[in-house]
């Protein structure tokens, strides 16, 4: 049973990272031609990429699920706040740590430090988190807090020196990554799960956009205080892979450092999840056997996937980027970046579970088709216009404030679980490709048009997890106005029925009535 899940959880990865791995292929051969030993480190790049995916998302399935829905339900039986609002930025904190894509932006981040970035990031994540707990418990509706936060947020961004507004947005896509996003959604429902109102369903949904909003305050608010020595952003070195011996050597000396890196990071996990049970006595003993099991998936993959990125993504995504904007044909990054970002959101194994999740929702008004083909148009515009933004240095304000502006004028008129659902996916389509090829796809871009990299190439995810904020609410109302349309049809047949109508076809489209003697 374990070894075909791991199989589905594997063939899920592999379809996220194809359609990427034969576009840079493609180009890599027509448009840009690589060495031979790159294109080598590339592949097994993303063939560990694949395989640590695979691992670590079962291993979330495994521990990380249960343990958050466990959380949720223990910390709110508590009637005292306090303990309610320490044991949530304790474990906000720890899991944000542990985010490997906050771990890889933290690396790509040449004027702050990543130590730096890394805290204040977990730290926004935990105060949000526990906002987004309080909210649930509080029946606060989840619109009017969104509007509040945005508002504050927007107004910081206007005094935060231009250098820190791009990460600062992107900052808070990332955090809502391969960890924290399946913790958050589980202690979610821990929570709601001890409500029985008829919102309770709704308020399940929200502490994920929470913890997006936390991050990017508090990267914007570092900015005020912080001043970092400017530093010019050294390309990736291409590593030397003359041979398959080195291709191979150049990974394996890159294993143990993360893999101690991981395992102080997971270690605090286990750590606070050690302190949870001896207190609650939660889970039996069969069950605290698989939450190990799961932990060591999540530490296995965790080191492959950020072995993989480290040595065969980044070194290659910003070598494309470069090679192409440096070149005479640099336009040709726009409808590249929009193929490619309709394929990784297509392909993208949580954006699967989005979809169904909203089919079940409105009751099959909004399919999973509908919103796969919506999601990727949307992702292909968005990722269209950063390579535009890019190319002609335009400010990310631009594009930002117009719109978060009508994401949140949305908030009023669509399904208050739309609301929700919407901004949770943000994290939902800023996947682990985004931070692992399209950043350092964007940085190469960014230097090959001699644009500032801390202003023109950052602020890719932030584009790419806006999108959804749109494109779901925009589903909200379709769900609404279908759901008025039924409605009236419903009250005409009725009316239609009542009224005597006797060997007479009546025609509703679909449905056709007939009054037999």
């Amino acid at each position: 049973m374990m070894n075909k899940k791991l199989k589905e959880k594997m063939m899920e990865a592999f379809t996220s990272v194809l359609p990427v791995t034969i576009i840079v292929l493609i180009v890599g051969v027509v448009l840009t031609p690589m060495p031979s030993g790159t294109v080598l480190m590339f592949l097994v790049g993303a063939t560990l990429l694949i395989i640590g995916m695979g691992f670590f998302t079962l291993g979330a399935d495994m521990a990380l699920m249960p343990m958050g829905e466990g959380i949720g339900v223990e910390i709110t039986k508590d009637p005292k706040l306090p303990v309610i609002i320490g044991a949530t930025l304790v474990i906000g904190f720890i899991i944000s740590v542990a985010e490997p894509d906050l771990q890889v932006l933290g690396r790509q981040t040449p004027s702050i430090p990543s130590h730096i970035l890394i805290g204040t990031v977990s730290i926004g994540v935990a105060i949000f988190m526990t906002i987004g707990v309080l909210r649930s418990l509080f029946k606060i509706r989840f619109s009017v807090l969104v509007v509040i936060f945005y508002i504050i947020t927007f107004t910081i961004a206007y005094f935060s020196p231009d250098t820190f507004v791009p990460i600062g947005f992107d900052s808070g896509g990332v955090t809502t990554g391969p960890i924290t996003v399946p913790f958050m959604l589980a202690l979610g429902l821990g929570v709601a799960s001890v409500r029985s109102d008829k919102h309770s369903q709704e308020d399940s949904f929200g502490i994920v956009a929470m913890c997006s909003v936390g991050p990017i305050m508090a990267v914007l608010l570092l900015g005020l205080f912080y001043n970092p020595d400017p530093v010019v952003a050294e390309s990736y070195a291409l590593y030397d892979a003359a041979t398959s011996r080195d291709v191979v050597r150049n990974f394996v000396i890159e294993v143990p450092h993360f893999f101690t890196e991981m395992l102080l990071t997971l270690g605090a996990i286990v750590l606070c999840f050690t302190i949870f049970q001896l207190v609650y006595r939660r889970y039996k003993r069969h069950q605290l056997g698989r939450i190990i099991i799961g932990f060591l998936y999540t530490l296995i993959g965790l080191v492959l996937f950020l072995t993989g990125v480290n040595v065969g993504f980044f070194p290659v995504g910003q070598l494309l980027g470069f090679q192409l904007a440096s070149s005479p044909f640099k336009w040709i990054l726009i409808p590249l970046g929009g193929i490619i970002g309709y394929f990784i959101v297509a392909a993208e194994p949580a954006v699967h579970v989005l979809n169904k999740q909203v089919e079940e929702v409105s009751s099959g008004a909004i399919t999973q088709k509908m919103m796969n083909r919506g999601l990727s148009i949307g992702m292909a515009l968005a990722l269209s216009l950063t390579m535009f933004r890019i190319l002609f240095s335009i400010p990310i304000m631009y594009i930002l404030i117009p719109g978060y502006i009508f994401a949140l004028a949305l908030t009023f008129f669509v399904p208050r679980i739309f609301t929700g659902i919407a901004f949770d996916s943000g994290g939902v389509a800023s996947g682990p490709m985004t931070s692992t090829f399209l950043l350092p796809f964007a940085m190469g871009t960014c230097e090959g048009v001699g644009g500032n990299l801390m202003i023109d190439a950052f602020g890719i995810v932030a584009v790419v997890a806006m999108t959804p904020l749109v494109v779901i609410q925009l589903m909200g109302l379709i769900y609404r106005y279908r759901t008025r349309q039924t409605v009236a049809m419903t009250k005409e047949q009725t009316d239609a029925i009542g009224a005597g109508l006797s060997k007479e076809a009546i025609d509703w489209g679909k449905i056709t009535i007939f009054d037999e003697d």
